[in-house]
């Protein structure tokens, strides 16, 4: 089995797009006002957003995208106006982290993990 996409929730996926283009997806379908889908840059998974009149209860969807220039690309994305909730921080997990919301709310979190994303010192064999 293989990932296909994921997909989150949003009241506005026109503001969405904007958003996700700014992180540095891909649009590659845009069928408004109801669904679009992105490419990353890496990777054959793709993303997508879907309209919905209300959005979920509660702490809603989490999104890791990996990058390995995360403190650069934050640093960009900083300075183009884009609010972090948390800057590039080292992790208990092995992993280093910024977190985010989009305009929807849904917790973007964008990392770097190297080999520890699949294969942490705590990995079943």
């Amino acid at each position: 089995m293989n990932l296909n996409q994921v997909t989150v929730p949003s009241i506005d996926v026109e503001q969405s797009i904007v958003f996700y283009e700014k992180l540095g997806l891909r649009l590659i379908v845009k069928a408004l006002p109801h669904y679009a889908r992105f490419e990353c840059k890496k990777g054959e998974a793709t993303f997508s957003i879907h309209q919905v009149e209300k959005l979920p209860n509660g702490d809603g969807v989490y999104v890791y995208f990996e990058t390995e220039q995360l403190d650069q690309d934050v640093e960009k994305l900083v300075k183009s106006g884009v609010h972090f909730d948390q800057l590039p921080e080292d992790q208990s997990w092995l992993w280093r982290e910024a977190r985010l919301k989009d305009p929807d709310g849904n917790q973007i979190i964008l990392y770097f993990a190297g080999d520890n994303r699949k294969n942490p010192p705590w990995r079943m064999n």
